[in-house]
This record gives structure tokens, sequence and C-alpha cells, in this order.
């Protein structure tokens, strides 16, 4: 038996055992949907290609789709997960087996994005099929290895923004946890050279694009902004070859390319399932474990999924911006490639801060979303309209705290905190809810 004959009889004894909660819950979603799945893999199990079955199972994906996005419930966003995921592991092996081994990874890849690879055992499924296909029809893919080299950069001397009074502390020695707790979780901080130890820093290099094509294989597609920044009228998210993403950056071993006037930028997605090698080139720190029981927010709750934190992967070209907005978690924000100047400010001053209306384009699809925790305010402009939002000039400003994150430095900020952030290099970035 073929390793896709494997993976289609995993799918197919899943389906038939009726006692398992994910089959009950394809069963919630549509009877007939669950029959073309169920049929499709003992078709693959059995050898056949399943070639016939592609359109049904492009309707079921196209289906669960659009019912993700109009669910009603969190109930109901969980099945047709549900049902997207599994569609697509089965829709990713007919590819395999008509040949269409690049289509097959970019499917299982939405699978992760779109759908978070819902279901027990099903990102690890994927990512061992998505290991098969690169292994089978790309053999010998690069070594994931350090260059010989260290990477030269000058240091930027921080100038203080015009819309921030205050320089963000910075503390000499970690603090201890206990110290932490206690104390310097009340405010934000810099610890500078934080991370400098971390695979990401030394031997797994994420300022190499060498190193990060190869940890992820040939194939990979990823979540993509496009725009300024996402109060742009022309803004829109996009999924493109991570290849290709990477092509229109400037790294240590790669020189500036010569770009087009879009501004490509992975915002705010957990790399980390996608690409899991990657996880090991980073160390959570003690702190993200910490039991904070004091809070600005007094009915804080931390991140809802097992472990209680949340990892996200911030990788753009210089002069990306993220606009002012708050988080509703604790944040420590590890810069590990590039430089990135950061804008703070304390949540008492949220009533002199703007809320958007944001026009959210996915995959062409466009949405309408107030955004209360987002502001209209430029708050890295140069001062030169202060007519524009007088009470953010005059009782913000006093307030607010900004800095340059340099490689290897570690921000933490609490919840609630007003935070706009501006590359000064392409820039890679990670942060860590808690």
């Amino acid at each position: 038996m073929s390793w896709k004959q494997e993976f289609a009889a995993h799918l197919f004894n899943d389906f038939i055992n009726c006692e398992l909660p994910l089959t009950r819950a394809l069963l919630m979603c549509d009877q007939s949907y669950f029959i073309t799945l169920r049929d499709a893999a003992q078709d693959l199990a059995s050898g056949v290609t399943g070639e016939k079955r592609v359109t049904e199972i492009h309707t079921i994906t196209t289906t669960s789709y659009e019912k993700m996005r109009n669910s009603s419930s969190s109930i109901e966003l969980a099945i047709w997960r549900r049902m997207y995921t599994d569609t697509s592991i089965v829709k990713a092996l007919i590819e395999v087996a008509i040949s269409a081994s690049a289509q097959a990874i970019s499917t299982l890849d939405y699978a992760i994005i779109v759908a978070g690879a819902t279901g027990e055992g099903r990102l690890d499924l994927i990512h061992g099929i998505i290991k098969e296909i690169q292994f089978a029809f790309w053999p010998g893919p690069c070594q994931a290895i350090a260059p010989s080299g260290s990477i030269s950069t000058l240091s930027l001397v921080h100038t203080p923004l015009p819309t921030a009074k205050r320089a963000i502390p910075e503390i000499s020695t970690p603090p201890s946890l206990l110290s932490f707790q206690s104390q310097n979780s009340r405010h934000p901080f810099i610890i500078r050279d934080y991370a400098d130890k971390w695979p990401a820093m030394t031997n797994h290099p994420w300022r190499s694009s060498h190193y990060l094509r190869a940890v992820a294989g040939p194939g990979r597609v990823v979540p993509v902004e496009v725009g300024n920044n996402y109060l742009a009228d022309d803004w829109k998210q996009i999924i493109m070859k991570w290849d290709e993403f990477l092509s229109s950056l400037e790294f240590e071993d790669q020189p500036l390319p010569c770009r087009s006037g879009e501004v490509l930028y992975l915002a705010q997605h957990d790399l980390f399932m996608q690409f899991p090698n990657l996880r090991g080139d980073i160390v959570i720190p003690d702190y993200a474990f910490a039991s904070l029981s004091h809070t600005n927010h007094s009915c804080y709750r931390p991140p809802g999924n097992d472990d209680q934190i949340l990892l996200n992967a911030w990788l753009g070209p210089k002069a990306t911006v993220s606009p002012a907005h708050t988080d509703p978690y604790h944040n420590l924000y590890v810069q590990l490639v590039g430089r990135k100047t950061v804008w703070l400010a304390p949540p008492s001053v949220s009533q002199q801060m703007s809320p958007s209306d944001i026009d959210q384009v996915m995959e062409g699809k466009t949405a309408k979303t107030m955004t209360s925790n987002t502001s209209d305010v430029n708050v890295f402009s140069d001062g030169s309209c202060k007519g524009s939002f007088p009470t953010f000039w005059s009782e913000v400003v006093p307030t607010a705290m900004s800095a340059t994150l340099e490689p290897g430095d570690l921000l933490f900020f609490p919840p609630g905190w007003w935070h706009g952030m501006r590359s000064e290099d392409t820039s890679f970035s990670l942060s860590i809810w808690f």
C-alpha cells in the first residue's frame, strides 16, 4: 500500500467509525457531503484516483468556506471548519493522485490557514502528507543551515517620535518571575538583547531567506496583507506562495529586490502551525506562564486554547506600519530580524483615540467591520497637522512612549495599551500573547 493509500485509509476508517465525535460533526454538516467524502476516501484507499469526484469535492470546500464565514454560533463554525479541513485533505490526496502535487500542498495549507486544521490529529496528518509530497516530488530539498557569516547592520539611534514625549523604560537585567508578577508586569518595559542566544538568532537564522525557504520546503502558501496598512482603502488580504513572498524582501543573503508599488506584509499569522520546525527556533519566556492576578481589565481572560498562549509572526519590508490599536492580552514582543519603532500609550487615553471602519477584503470578498480597538490617528505623523485630533496632541502625546527595537530585544506591555509599529528594515517579529 502506498503512502497515499495509507493516509486515505486512515481517513476512511475515521469516517466509518460513527462513535467518533468527528464523524458525528461531519454528519451534522450535510449527510450527502459526508457520503461523498467517505466514498472518495474509500476510492483513494483502494488505489482509485478519485478524479471523478473533483467537482463534488470542490463544491463541498466552497460551501464549507461560505458556511464558516456566515456561521451564527461557535458550534456551527467548528462543525464547518471540520468539514473544510477533511474535505481539503481528501482533495489534496486526489490532486496528488492526478499529479497536481504543488496544488495539493496549497490545498493543505489552505486547510491550516482558513480552517485551522480543525480536528484531533488533523494538523499532524496534514504535516505528514505535505512532507511525503515534498519528498516524493522534490527530492533533495535545500538543507536548513546557517550562513557562515553574521549579519552586519548599523545601529539605529532612536529619534523620539513627535507623537510621544517619553521613552519606553528599559530593564538592564531580566527580572525574576516573582518580580515580574508583582511589579514589572504592570507597565511596559524593554530588555535589550534578551533573545540573542535563541536559535532564530544564531544557527537557524531567520535573517536568512535560504533558511526560511528550507524550513518550509517547496510549494507552501501563506496569508499576506497587501497595502500600506489595514486602514488604507486599497488594503486586502491574499494567499500567495511563500517563496514569492520571501522574494519580495531584502535579507542577509538576498539583496533588495526591485519591488512593485504594493506593500506585502505577513501579519499576525501563526506561522508555527504551518511550519512547526520554526517553533524550535524560539524560547517562550517564563513570563508567559506567570500568574498575573492584577490587570487593568477586571474581566481579563487569557487566550482560550489549551496552553493559554498565542504565537503570531510578523514579517514585512521597511516602512511597514501597524496602526495604533489595542489587544486584549499581555504581550511579549520579540524583535528577531531588522529594527522596528514602537509607539505606546496607556489605556487611560482611550477616549482621545478614534475608532475606524475597515473594509475587510480576503480572497476577493469584502465586509465592513467596526474596529473600536484601532485608531484613525497616525501616531507616526511628523506633527505638521496638529489641527487634526487636537485632544490627541494635547492629552495623549505627553503620556505616550516610543523606542526602536533592535534584533534580539524583548518588549512587554499589558493588555489594553495602545501600540503602533513601524519597520525600519525588513523586519521579522514574534508576538506572544498570554
